[in-house]
């Protein structure tokens, strides 16, 4: 079966989180939610209330085809959370697809994985990304080997498009 999963913590952008984890479902994904806690809610910075499926402990990354991580505060919340950055750190080590949108990019660079990489982010998260060995490119979706990034909500259609297509999903 094809699986994803999305990282959660308080403060996450509403949006980059509901419209994934929807896109992905009508592609046949099973998408689990993983926050620091397992079965815990954790509530958008606009208010949705979503409940995690598991804890960083209870993830087995070979299981999962992708990672995605939505912006807005929760990211700043994540990259402190060893469990959560090994997710991110692994994925990449095993070659899965890694998206992140906004300030989702902060995982990336907590996990140390964008060293060479063009990508992408909230404007606010640019000179950080740059610090970390990225190339910054305003672009409403960066595709570098297999980490999709995106700026903001109103990229997500062709974040996930991007992320699909690396997927081998024809969209």
């Amino acid at each position: 079966m094809l699986k994803t999963l999305i990282l959660i913590e308080e403060g996450f952008e509403d949006s980059e989180f509901i419209y994934p984890y929807y896109r992905f479902q009508e592609e046949g994904y099973q998408v689990d939610i993983v926050g620091p806690k397992a079965k815990q809610v954790y509530i958008g910075k606009h208010g949705v209330p979503m409940a995690s499926d598991l804890s960083p402990e209870q993830v087995n990354i070979e299981e999962y085809d992708s990672v995605i991580v939505p912006g807005g505060k929760a990211p700043d919340r994540m990259r402190i959370n060893s469990g959560l950055v090994k997710i991110v750190k692994e994925a990449y080590e095993k070659g899965k697809v890694l998206g992140a949108v906004c300030h989702g990019p902060q995982m990336l660079i907590e996990a140390d994985v964008l060293r060479g990489k063009k990508v992408t982010g909230w404007k606010s998260v640019a000179a950080d990304l740059r610090n970390a060995g990225a190339t910054f490119i305003d672009s409403e979706a960066v595709v570098d080997g297999k980490i999709v990034t995106s700026r903001s909500p109103a990229d997500l259609p062709r974040f996930c498009k991007e992320m699909l297509r690396l997927l081998g999903k024809q969209c």
